[in-house]
């Protein structure tokens, strides 16, 4: 069930891919607004600050940024009483199954490949706010953990 406003939180430190991000967001009909960081400290520092009620709805990790990986910030956040709760999607370049099934046993609620084109990054992030939702935010089975436009 699509809510009134989901306040979504994306950590990549490629510009580019958070321009193109945005510029997806605002295409689509779903009702969101966005907050990026562009590394793992800024967004810890910012979970650290918004923690409680203020947590987004969603976080979109990527796992290569600088000063902190998506892999380090992903634990601390399950390992982090305030924020083990908040769902996490990876969303990254990289499809090596090995890192899929470590982010998984993570605790990662989904996984995006981030695809090379615009139509098909609008068609995934739609269908992870859809399904992320429909599964009420909880991590799937494993063979559901990857989601495709």
């Amino acid at each position: 069930m699509i809510k009134q406003n989901y306040n979504l939180l994306l950590a990549d430190d490629d510009e580019d891919d958070c321009d193109f991000f945005k510029e997806a967001l605002d295409e689509l009909t779903l009702p969101v607004s966005l907050v990026t960081v562009n590394d793992g400290v800024q967004l810890m520092d910012f979970l650290g600050d918004h923690s409680g009620d203020n947590l987004p709805d969603l976080l979109f990790l990527d796992l290569n940024m600088p000063r902190k990986n998506g892999s380090e910030c992903l634990k601390e956040i399950k390992e982090s009483e305030a924020l083990k709760n908040l769902p996490v999607i990876i969303f990254s370049t990289s499809l090596d199954n090995d890192i899929v099934d470590l982010m998984y046993a993570k605790g990662a609620t989904y996984y995006i490949r981030k695809p090379g084109e615009f139509s098909q990054l609008k068609k995934v992030i739609e269908n992870a706010l859809v399904t992320a939702s429909e599964n009420d935010f909880k991590q799937p089975l494993r063979e559901q953990f990857i989601l495709q436009p």
